[in-house]
């Protein structure tokens, strides 16, 4: 059994809202937002499928969360439409004592060095999930990207 119980309870359909940040000094962009938690073989993994808009423009995103209880640590691919491209981020860390999942990747930006990225997903089973994306610039400074919120769906 994987120690991901918290999202595992949340399987199931979710809404709410997703708040793109473009720059620190932007406002969000916010649209109404879909999230379905979807336990994979026998609950080891877990997928996260969402859905918002940019600007109008629909987008779709896919999280697929694996805990290895022996090493501790958790893995995450993640996809999407509006910032991956056809790339694939793989991001790596751990699953905090209060049990939210805080991982981190990276991306090229070139000509550049490249940029980090951090994810915190916290699930309060059964009444909330939030997803937080942080990028990360060369000098270690963090702005909020995303901000997703869910309460179950009706």
């Amino acid at each position: 059994m994987s120690n991901l119980n918290q999202i595992l309870a949340c399987a199931g359909p979710w809404q709410g809202a997703n708040r793109l940040y473009t720059s620190p000094q932007c406002a969000a962009d916010e649209s109404p937002s879909t999230l379905t938690v979807t336990p994979l073989l026998r609950g080891t993994f877990v997928r996260l499928d969402q859905t918002w808009a940019w600007e109008g423009k629909p987008q779709e995103g896919s999280l697929l969360i694996g805990f290895d209880s022996d090493a501790k640590q958790v893995a995450l691919h993640w996809i999407d439409t509006f910032h991956m491209s056809r790339k694939v981020m793989v991001c790596s860390g751990v699953l905090r004592g209060d049990g939210v999942i805080e991982v981190r990747g990276g991306y090229a930006a070139p000509p550049g060095p490249d940029w980090g990225w951090r994810i915190e997903i916290m699930a309060e089973p059964p009444a909330r999930i939030e997803i937080r994306m942080f990028n990360i610039d060369p000098a270690g400074q963090e702005a909020l990207a995303v901000l997703a919120t869910y309460a179950p769906a009706l």
